[in-house]
Protein backbone atom coordinates (compact mmCIF):
# COMPACT_ATOMS: atom_id res chain seq x y z
CA UNK A 1 0.00 0.00 0.00
CA UNK A 2 1.31 3.45 -0.91
CA UNK A 3 0.14 6.40 1.18
CA UNK A 4 0.66 10.07 0.41
CA UNK A 5 1.99 12.16 3.27
CA UNK A 6 2.87 15.79 3.96
CA UNK A 7 5.05 17.29 6.67
CA UNK A 8 4.35 20.80 7.94
CA UNK A 9 5.88 23.01 10.59
CA UNK A 10 3.03 24.38 12.71
CA UNK A 11 2.76 27.52 14.86
CA UNK A 12 5.46 29.19 12.80
CA UNK A 13 5.77 31.14 9.57
CA UNK A 14 9.15 29.70 8.57
CA UNK A 15 10.46 26.20 7.96
CA UNK A 16 12.40 24.43 10.70
CA UNK A 17 10.53 26.34 13.40
CA UNK A 18 7.45 25.46 15.40
CA UNK A 19 6.22 21.89 15.75
CA UNK A 20 6.57 19.44 12.83
CA UNK A 21 3.49 17.44 11.90
CA UNK A 22 3.06 14.48 9.55
CA UNK A 23 -0.29 14.22 7.77
CA UNK A 24 -1.03 10.87 6.09
CA UNK A 25 -3.75 10.34 3.47
CA UNK A 26 -5.30 7.17 2.09
CA UNK A 27 -5.05 5.06 5.23
CA UNK A 28 -8.73 4.11 5.41
CA UNK A 29 -7.86 0.39 5.57
CA UNK A 30 -5.21 0.75 8.29
CA UNK A 31 -5.94 -0.41 11.81
CA UNK A 32 -4.86 1.49 14.91
CA UNK A 33 -1.84 -0.72 15.52
CA UNK A 34 -0.39 -0.01 12.09
CA UNK A 35 -1.13 3.70 12.43
CA UNK A 36 0.80 3.64 15.69
CA UNK A 37 3.76 1.97 13.96
CA UNK A 38 3.74 4.62 11.24
CA UNK A 39 3.64 7.39 13.85
CA UNK A 40 6.62 5.79 15.59
CA UNK A 41 8.42 5.69 12.22
CA UNK A 42 7.90 9.42 11.66
CA UNK A 43 8.87 9.95 15.33
CA UNK A 44 7.34 13.42 15.43
CA UNK A 45 5.33 14.64 18.40
CA UNK A 46 2.16 13.88 16.40
CA UNK A 47 1.12 12.17 13.18
CA UNK A 48 -2.38 12.64 11.75
CA UNK A 49 -4.30 10.15 9.60
CA UNK A 50 -6.94 11.85 7.43
CA UNK A 51 -10.02 9.66 6.89
CA UNK A 52 -13.48 10.11 5.36
CA UNK A 53 -15.87 12.00 7.62
CA UNK A 54 -18.58 10.08 9.41
CA UNK A 55 -20.89 13.11 9.56
CA UNK A 56 -22.18 15.20 6.65
CA UNK A 57 -21.31 18.36 8.60
CA UNK A 58 -17.62 17.42 8.92
CA UNK A 59 -14.89 17.86 6.33
CA UNK A 60 -12.77 14.87 7.39
CA UNK A 61 -12.24 12.50 10.32
CA UNK A 62 -8.75 12.42 11.82
CA UNK A 63 -6.87 10.14 14.17
CA UNK A 64 -3.92 11.60 16.04
CA UNK A 65 -0.95 9.59 17.30
CA UNK A 66 2.17 10.45 19.27
CA UNK A 67 5.13 8.06 18.86
CA UNK A 68 3.63 5.92 21.66
CA UNK A 69 -0.12 6.48 21.89
CA UNK A 70 -3.27 7.77 20.22
CA UNK A 71 -4.68 10.98 21.71
CA UNK A 72 -8.25 12.28 21.50
CA UNK A 73 -7.28 15.93 21.13
CA UNK A 74 -4.24 18.00 20.27
CA UNK A 75 -3.47 21.54 19.18
CA UNK A 76 -1.04 21.68 16.30
CA UNK A 77 -2.51 18.66 14.40
CA UNK A 78 -5.89 20.31 13.62
CA UNK A 79 -4.23 23.65 12.82
CA UNK A 80 -1.74 22.08 10.40
CA UNK A 81 -4.22 19.58 8.94
CA UNK A 82 -6.92 22.20 8.37
CA UNK A 83 -4.50 24.56 6.63
CA UNK A 84 -3.21 21.72 4.45
CA UNK A 85 -6.75 20.62 3.52
CA UNK A 86 -7.73 24.22 2.75
CA UNK A 87 -4.71 24.61 0.49
CA UNK A 88 -5.64 21.35 -1.25
CA UNK A 89 -9.15 22.65 -2.00
CA UNK A 90 -11.22 21.02 0.76
CA UNK A 91 -13.09 24.27 1.48
CA UNK A 92 -14.16 27.38 -0.41
CA UNK A 93 -11.55 30.02 0.38
CA UNK A 94 -13.73 32.64 -1.29
CA UNK A 95 -16.46 32.13 1.31
CA UNK A 96 -17.04 34.82 3.92
CA UNK A 97 -15.77 32.56 6.70
CA UNK A 98 -13.88 29.55 5.26
CA UNK A 99 -13.96 26.63 7.68
CA UNK A 100 -12.73 23.06 8.02
CA UNK A 101 -14.49 20.74 10.50
CA UNK A 102 -12.45 17.78 11.75
CA UNK A 103 -13.89 14.83 13.66
CA UNK A 104 -11.49 14.05 16.52
CA UNK A 105 -11.70 11.78 19.53
CA UNK A 106 -13.21 14.61 21.59
CA UNK A 107 -15.82 15.36 18.91
CA UNK A 108 -16.06 17.80 15.99
CA UNK A 109 -13.45 20.56 15.94
CA UNK A 110 -14.21 23.64 13.82
CA UNK A 111 -11.17 25.42 12.39
CA UNK A 112 -11.67 28.81 10.74
CA UNK A 113 -9.27 29.64 7.93
CA UNK A 114 -7.83 33.15 7.45
CA UNK A 115 -6.86 34.07 3.90
CA UNK A 116 -4.44 36.51 2.35
CA UNK A 117 -4.83 37.23 -1.36
CA UNK A 118 -6.93 34.10 -1.75
CA UNK A 119 -4.39 31.86 0.01
CA UNK A 120 -4.95 30.04 3.32
CA UNK A 121 -2.62 31.85 5.71
CA UNK A 122 -3.61 31.00 9.30
CA UNK A 123 -6.12 28.92 11.23
CA UNK A 124 -8.08 29.39 14.44
CA UNK A 125 -9.47 26.33 16.19
CA UNK A 126 -12.55 26.47 18.40
CA UNK A 127 -11.59 24.28 21.37
CA UNK A 128 -14.45 21.74 21.80
CA UNK A 129 -14.01 21.16 25.54
CA UNK A 130 -13.59 23.98 28.03
CA UNK A 131 -10.77 23.66 30.60
CA UNK A 132 -11.48 21.54 33.64
CA UNK A 133 -9.26 21.25 36.72
CA UNK A 134 -7.51 17.92 37.31
CA UNK A 135 -6.13 16.63 40.61
CA UNK A 136 -2.35 16.82 40.98
CA UNK A 137 -0.30 15.21 43.74
CA UNK A 138 2.70 17.58 43.72
CA UNK A 139 3.73 19.84 46.57
CA UNK A 140 5.67 23.06 45.95
CA UNK A 141 8.87 21.37 47.07
CA UNK A 142 8.27 18.45 44.71
CA UNK A 143 7.50 20.80 41.80
CA UNK A 144 10.89 22.48 42.20
CA UNK A 145 12.71 19.17 42.54
CA UNK A 146 10.94 17.74 39.49
CA UNK A 147 12.42 20.53 37.34
CA UNK A 148 15.85 20.50 39.04
CA UNK A 149 15.13 23.99 40.41
CA UNK A 150 15.02 25.73 43.78
CA UNK A 151 11.86 26.79 45.59
CA UNK A 152 12.72 30.42 44.82
CA UNK A 153 12.39 29.64 41.10
CA UNK A 154 8.64 29.01 41.51
CA UNK A 155 6.08 31.76 40.99
CA UNK A 156 5.48 33.39 44.38
CA UNK A 157 1.68 33.59 44.10
CA UNK A 158 0.38 30.91 41.70
CA UNK A 159 0.65 27.29 42.76
CA UNK A 160 1.22 24.32 40.45
CA UNK A 161 -2.08 23.01 39.13
CA UNK A 162 -3.43 20.69 36.45
CA UNK A 163 -6.03 21.43 33.76
CA UNK A 164 -7.44 19.57 30.77
CA UNK A 165 -9.37 20.26 27.56
CA UNK A 166 -9.38 16.54 26.79
CA UNK A 167 -5.67 16.00 27.46
CA UNK A 168 -4.39 16.86 30.99
CA UNK A 169 -1.31 18.99 31.67
CA UNK A 170 0.46 19.86 34.91
CA UNK A 171 1.24 23.60 34.91
CA UNK A 172 4.25 24.74 36.92
CA UNK A 173 4.32 28.56 37.09
CA UNK A 174 7.89 29.84 37.47
CA UNK A 175 9.32 33.17 38.55
CA UNK A 176 10.81 34.14 35.17
CA UNK A 177 12.26 33.15 31.82
CA UNK A 178 15.62 32.20 33.33
CA UNK A 179 13.97 29.58 35.54
CA UNK A 180 12.07 28.12 32.58
CA UNK A 181 15.29 27.92 30.58
CA UNK A 182 17.17 26.20 33.42
CA UNK A 183 14.43 23.62 33.98
CA UNK A 184 15.56 20.01 33.53
CA UNK A 185 12.95 17.32 34.02
CA UNK A 186 14.08 14.59 36.41
CA UNK A 187 12.79 11.40 34.85
CA UNK A 188 13.30 9.41 38.04
CA UNK A 189 10.99 11.70 39.98
CA UNK A 190 8.56 11.96 37.05
CA UNK A 191 8.32 8.16 36.98
CA UNK A 192 7.72 8.02 40.72
CA UNK A 193 5.31 10.94 41.14
CA UNK A 194 3.56 11.60 37.83
CA UNK A 195 3.70 8.58 35.51
CA UNK A 196 0.74 6.84 37.26
CA UNK A 197 -1.39 10.04 37.27
CA UNK A 198 -3.61 11.58 34.55
CA UNK A 199 -1.76 14.92 34.52
CA UNK A 200 1.67 13.55 33.65
CA UNK A 201 2.51 16.09 30.89
CA UNK A 202 4.68 18.77 32.48
CA UNK A 203 4.33 22.43 31.39
CA UNK A 204 6.65 24.94 33.10
CA UNK A 205 5.95 28.54 32.13
CA UNK A 206 6.50 32.16 33.13
CA UNK A 207 4.70 35.44 32.56
CA UNK A 208 8.06 36.96 31.67
CA UNK A 209 8.85 36.51 27.96
CA UNK A 210 11.64 37.07 25.47
CA UNK A 211 9.35 38.54 22.80
CA UNK A 212 7.68 41.66 24.11
CA UNK A 213 4.58 40.81 22.04
CA UNK A 214 4.17 37.51 23.94
CA UNK A 215 2.69 37.08 27.42
CA UNK A 216 3.70 33.47 28.21
CA UNK A 217 7.07 31.71 27.84
CA UNK A 218 6.70 27.94 28.06
CA UNK A 219 8.13 24.48 27.58
CA UNK A 220 6.43 21.05 27.64
CA UNK A 221 7.72 17.60 28.55
CA UNK A 222 5.68 14.44 27.88
CA UNK A 223 7.82 11.32 28.50
CA UNK A 224 4.72 9.12 28.67
CA UNK A 225 3.99 9.91 25.02
CA UNK A 226 7.59 9.48 23.93
CA UNK A 227 8.10 13.26 23.69
CA UNK A 228 11.25 14.41 25.45
CA UNK A 229 10.29 18.03 24.81
CA UNK A 230 7.63 19.52 22.56
CA UNK A 231 8.35 22.73 20.61
CA UNK A 232 4.72 23.93 20.47
CA UNK A 233 1.74 22.46 22.30
CA UNK A 234 -1.63 23.87 21.29
CA UNK A 235 -3.63 21.55 23.55
CA UNK A 236 -1.57 22.73 26.52
CA UNK A 237 -2.09 26.38 25.57
CA UNK A 238 -5.83 25.68 25.40
CA UNK A 239 -6.03 24.13 28.87
CA UNK A 240 -3.75 26.88 30.23
CA UNK A 241 -6.72 29.21 29.72
CA UNK A 242 -8.32 27.52 32.72
CA UNK A 243 -5.48 28.68 34.94
CA UNK A 244 -5.23 32.11 33.31
CA UNK A 245 -8.94 32.75 33.83
CA UNK A 246 -8.41 32.48 37.59
CA UNK A 247 -5.99 35.42 37.56
CA UNK A 248 -7.17 37.49 34.56
CA UNK A 249 -9.81 40.24 34.68
CA UNK A 250 -13.28 39.59 33.29
CA UNK A 251 -13.84 40.10 29.58
CA UNK A 252 -12.08 39.30 26.34
CA UNK A 253 -8.58 37.85 26.66
CA UNK A 254 -5.86 37.51 24.04
CA UNK A 255 -2.59 35.80 24.97
CA UNK A 256 0.42 34.91 22.84
CA UNK A 257 2.49 31.92 23.97
CA UNK A 258 6.12 31.57 22.93
CA UNK A 259 7.52 28.04 23.05
CA UNK A 260 10.27 25.93 21.47
CA UNK A 261 12.97 28.57 21.88
CA UNK A 262 15.14 26.33 24.05
CA UNK A 263 14.94 23.68 21.29
CA UNK A 264 15.91 26.06 18.49
CA UNK A 265 12.37 25.79 17.06
CA UNK A 266 10.64 29.04 18.06
CA UNK A 267 6.87 28.93 17.92
CA UNK A 268 3.96 31.33 18.50
CA UNK A 269 0.53 30.18 19.66
CA UNK A 270 -2.40 32.59 19.72
CA UNK A 271 -4.86 31.99 22.56
CA UNK A 272 -8.19 33.81 22.94
CA UNK A 273 -11.06 33.37 25.37
CA UNK A 274 -13.59 35.29 27.42
CA UNK A 275 -13.15 35.30 31.18
CA UNK A 276 -16.45 35.06 33.04
CA UNK A 277 -16.44 34.67 36.82
CA UNK A 278 -13.00 33.12 36.78
CA UNK A 279 -13.74 30.64 33.99
CA UNK A 280 -12.62 30.56 30.35
CA UNK A 281 -15.31 30.35 27.65
CA UNK A 282 -15.35 30.82 23.86
CA UNK A 283 -11.83 29.40 23.74
CA UNK A 284 -9.76 29.36 20.55
CA UNK A 285 -6.19 28.41 19.65
CA UNK A 286 -4.63 29.70 16.45
CA UNK A 287 -1.50 29.94 14.39
CA UNK A 288 0.16 29.43 11.05
CA UNK A 289 1.85 26.49 9.31
CA UNK A 290 4.33 26.08 6.47
CA UNK A 291 4.86 23.04 4.22
CA UNK A 292 8.22 21.32 4.55
CA UNK A 293 8.01 17.99 2.70
CA UNK A 294 5.71 15.56 0.92
CA UNK A 295 6.14 12.03 -0.34
CA UNK A 296 4.92 8.46 -0.56
CA UNK A 297 4.94 6.05 2.36
CA UNK A 298 5.12 2.36 1.42
CA UNK A 299 3.40 0.05 3.92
Amino acid sequence: MKLQYHVLDVFTDRIFGGNPLAVVFGGDALDGALMQQIAAEFNLSETVFVLPAGSPTATRRVRIFTPRAEVPFAGHPPIGTALLLARLGACDLAAEHPQIVLEEGVGPVAVRISCDNGQARAAQMAVPQLPEPVASPLTLKQAAELLSLQSGDLHPDIRPQAWSCGLPFLYLPLAGVAAVQRARLRLDLWQQWLAPTPACNVYPFSFETLDRDAQIHSRMFAPGFGIVEDPATGSAAAALAGLLATVAPSGAQRWRVEQGIEMGRPARIELTFRCIQGKAVDLTVGGTAVPVAEGILTV
